[in-house]
Formats: C-alpha cells, sequence, structure tokens
C-alpha cells in the first residue's frame, strides 16, 4: 500500500436525470467531485492510503461533502473548515451529437481562501510516497497558487514524486494572473506531467506544434521531469469516442492500446481516472503496465454514472487483458 497526498477543491455537482436539458428539469440530481479527489478516490479503491487536501464551508453542505470522501475510502483529517460558501458545477449529459455542457458557479468559495498557515506539512507528509495535483488549483485564486506551490515544495524537500495534470481551463483564470506567470514554477517541482500540447502552449506562453516538440522543450527546462503522459481522444459524438494515451521519458515512449467506446454513460471524470490509474501503475509497475492501467480505468469510467471511477484493481487488469469484457459475472 502506497500513501498518497491530493489537494484541491471539491464541488458540489447537480445534473438533469438522464440526458434532459436544463430547460427540461424540474429535479436535479446530487454529487460530490473534483478533478484532484476524484483521482484520490480511485486510488483509495485499489488499496492506497490516500489524504486529501481541501478546505469545506463550515455548514451542512461542507460536512456532506467531507463524509462523501470518508465513503470513497479517502483520509478526511486535514480538511480545513472556513465561512463562505461551496463550489458548483451543473452538468448536461449530452448524447448522440448533442454536446454534453458544464456551467460553473464556484468562485469565492470557501475553498479559494484558504489559508497555508493551517496546514502542518510535517504531520500530513510523513512517510507519504507522492502527491497529486493539478492546474485547476492554482487557476482558482493567488491563496490557492500559493498553497499549491507550498505543498510541492514541501513534497520535493522529502524527496516525495509529484504527478501533475495541467488540465488548462481558461475560464477558472480570472484573478489577474496568466497561467505562465503561476505553472511554470509549479512544474519545476513535478516528476510527472500529465498534459497535451494545449496545455504546455498556454501554461508555458510558447505555440508549440506538435507534442513532440513540447516534449523535447519540457525535458530541457525541468530537470526534475522522468515521464510525461498524454492521452487522445477522437469523438465521433457524445456517446462515441476512441481513446488512447502514452507515457514518455526522456529516451523512451510507452503506448496503450485503443478503446472504442461506443456508448457512453458519463464522460465526466474520465481524465481524472486515467491519471489516478497511471499514478498507480507508476507507483507499483513499470511504465508500460502504467499505461494500460491507467487507459483501462479511464475507459471504464466512461460506464459509470458520477465523477468518481468505482472499479477494483481485478476489474481493470481483465480489461487490460481482454479478459471477461461485458460478460455477465456467476
Amino acid at each position: 500500500m502506497k500513501k498518497i497526498v491530493s489537494l484541491g477543491e471539491v464541488m458540489l455537482r447537480l445534473s438533469p436525470p438522464s440526458n434532459e436539458r436544463f430547460f427540461q428539469a424540474k429535479q436535479l440530481n446530487i454529487e460530490f467531485g473534483g478533478s484532484e479527489a476524484n483521482v484520490g478516490a480511485a486510488l483509495a479503491f485499489w488499496g492506497n492510503h490516500v489524504i486529501h487536501l481541501t478546505a469545506f464551508p463550515d455548514h451542512e453542505i461542507g460536512l456532506s461533502a467531507t463524509a462523501n470522501l470518508r465513503r470513497n475510502g479517502i483520509d478526511t483529517q486535514f480538511i480545513k473548515y472556513y465561512p463562505g460558501r461551496m463550489g458548483v458545477y451543473f452538468l448536461e449529459q449530452g448524447a448522440m451529437q448533442r454536446s454534453s455542457k458544464i456551467i460553473y458557479d464556484r468562485a469565492d468559495s470557501a475553498f479559494t481562501k484558504l489559508d497555508i498557515k493551517d496546514f502542518n506539512w510535517n504531520e500530513i507528509l510523513e512517510n507519504v510516497d507522492a502527491l497529486h495535483w493539478s492546474g485547476i488549483t492554482p487557476a482558482l485564486s493567488q491563496e490557492c497558487a500559493d498553497f499549491t506551490l507550498l505543498a510541492l515544495k514541501e513534497a520535493d524537500s522529502r524527496n516525495i514524486t509529484v504527478f501533475g495534470d495541467l488540465n488548462y481551463r481558461s475560464n477558472l483564470w480570472n484573478f489577474g494572473k496568466e497561467p505562465h506567470e503561476i505553472m511554470p514554477e509549479l512544474m519545476k517541482f513535478t516528476n510527472v506531467m500529465i498534459a497535451g500540447t494545449r496545455d504546455f502552449n498556454n501554461c508555458l506562453n510558447q505555440e508549440f506544434e506538435t507534442f513532440e516538440e513540447a516534449k523535447a522543450e519540457l525535458f530541457r527546462q525541468f530537470d526534475s521531469l522522468k515521464y510525461i503522459s498524454t492521452t487522445k481522444r477522437k469523438s465521433l459524438s457524445s456517446s462515441h469516442n476512441k481513446i488512447s494515451a502514452k507515457i514518455v521519458s526522456r529516451n523512451n515512449i510507452f503506448r496503450s492500446r485503443e478503446y472504442n467506446l461506443t456508448h457512453i454513460v458519463d464522460r465526466v471524470g474520465t481524465g481524472d481516472a486515467f491519471a489516478g490509474g497511471l499514478i498507480h501503475g507508476l507507483l507499483h509497475h513499470d511504465p508500460q503496465q502504467a499505461v494500460e492501467f491507467g487507459m483501462a480505468a479511464g475507459a471504464l469510467k466512461h460506464s459509470v454514472p458520477g465523477d468518481i471511477l468505482l472499479c477494483s484493481e481485478s476489474e481493470i487488469q481483465e480489461l487490460v487483458l481482454g479478459e471477461s469484457i461485458g460478460k455477465i459475472k456467476r
């Protein structure tokens, strides 16, 4: 069992039932989710000890979010509570040629105002093997950017492996800073990056034309970087995608198989499932096994409603090996 710290906001997810549009909905289903916590929940489901660092409003919704994390096996002992509101996002599930749609309502949430002085890093990072962050967190506020940088520096000083999903989202950077003013310093302390060419272009204020061009510059610029992983998705419709992934080191490339997903149930959280699978794979196996496990986890998440992948390690390994796919297990 590995000990892993994740950090990031957990939001309230509200979505119409089935594939209804917002215009039609008379009720909304409630879930809790957030990219980094989704990764942590998957890792906990596979038997790792996962600590999630976040902040919630000090009322019943915040306590409900904490309870939800605990139900998913996550250690919540370091969560902080502040006056304020819960971040929310609304999801309309697409189908066929109609795309899914997400509307965020997360500005000025309790998480965006967290105080870095409230965290005891010696206690939090004791015997920790890995730390996971994403580019969503530093995009939310200066406090969140400072918190992320401090966490990465503390992990680096203890030789803890740092995983970062750059996850550039243009509509989140609204607090007066551009990504290239914040992200390079965070990338400097990151050993494994999950990102595509668009992420690199925006985080470094560059104009890379290909992933290969970006890869060469990343390995030149960041000495601590060991691996870069990226996914490839071909969207034939909202219900039919083809996905694959690769992980590259300075000298090698490891590719996953491609998955043909024809009846997608819920695409939200699929990248998080991949990230969780990749982290689990690299902590326990070699890079080829890691990218295969990560991509299989991402593929299976498309079949699971909600933000979080709820599939066992053995289920994912069966898919990697092409065994018992779609069969009734008795």
